[in-house]
């Protein structure tokens, strides 16, 4: 289970935090802006699992990605732009820029649908804007946090959200706890080349936050996700570990792919499907609140 670990020095220099996954418990995509950007409405879920990431304040004003993903640029990584982003808003006010070293240990894999780069991306935000005493509220880290991505405000957010817009009008939203298990193809997917599918549904009716239930067990029929039928087209495996999981219940994708889930009435079902499952799998218990929602009161 993921928590977010108290600063290991008595000077607060360094943090050990959580960056929790989540899945989209329906996605419908409802139109399209003229800029290209897709309006969506989705139900956005918390899970104890994710990644971890550590940061070590500097004396300088460096930021030090120690351990970046082969192949991504460390200037290109969502961190270290929340990190600049932080800098430059403590230029802004006049302060002394601030440096710091970060290290993730990475579990989630990336083109999941977890939203792993988006949630280790609001993890940094949260903790410099803490250890580095920038002072910006919640309000202030989301929209930051948009110029990163359309998930990143979610996580800083902090709670289980009805989301709309392209993901970043959100409202709180009551969802009873309960536990998934969650499969991962071993596929990436490009969530651009999702988006830009002609096939892809764009003109789901809207829903309302009253239209969906607090009951995990009536919410796992709620919805569809728009975006699942174009990632199965394009990436077959999708569509076989679905099939799979649906042995168990109502089985859907989480995001643009490619990881799929499936409600579990308790934690040895999970088990069960976990142990039996033909990929990677995890079994996951919802969260009401993002570990570190405590450093932004």
């Amino acid at each position: 289970m993921l928590t977010m670990l108290p600063p290991i020095l008595s000077n607060t220099s360094v943090l050990c935090c959580a960056a929790p996954a989540k899945i989209n418990l329906f996605l419908h995509v409802v139109g399209r802006r003229a800029d290209g950007y897709h309006l969506l409405q989705s139900a956005f879920q918390l899970l104890d699992f994710g990644d971890t990431l550590d940061f070590y304040l500097r004396d300088d004003e460096s930021i030090v990605h120690l351990n970046p993903i082969p192949g991504v640029p460390a200037e290109t990584d969502l961190c270290v732009r929340a990190a600049h982003l932080l800098q430059a808003q403590l230029r802004e006010q006049g302060k002394a820029l601030r440096g710091c070293d970060i290290k993730i240990d990475k579990q989630l894999p990336m083109g999941a649908g977890l939203g792993g780069g988006s949630s280790d991306a609001a993890t940094t935000l949260i903790a410099l804007n803490y250890l580095w005493q920038v002072g910006l509220t919640r309000s202030q880290l989301q929209t930051l946090g948009l110029q990163l991505g359309a998930d990143v405000p979610f996580f800083v957010f902090g709670e289980n959200a009805f989301a709309e817009g392209i993901g970043e009008q959100l409202q709180r939203l009551s969802c009873d706890d309960a536990w998934y298990a969650i499969l991962a193809p071993e596929v990436m997917i490009p969530t651009p080349q999702i988006f830009s599918a002609n096939d892809l549904t764009r003109n789901s009716d809207h829903v309302k936050i009253a239209d969906f239930s607090s009951d995990a067990k009536i919410n796992r029929e709620f919805g569809k996700n728009d975006l699942q039928a174009v990632a199965e087209r394009l990436f077959p495996t999708v569509a076989e570990v679905r099939r799979w999981l649906e042995k168990f219940g109502n089985a859907r994708m989480t995001g643009s792919g490619s990881c799929v889930f499936c409600y579990a009435e308790d934690e040895f079902h999970a088990d069960v499907i976990v142990k039996s499952a033909p990929v990677k799998a995890w079994k996951a218990k919802t969260l009401q609140r993002h570990p570190l929602a405590q450093l932004l009161n």
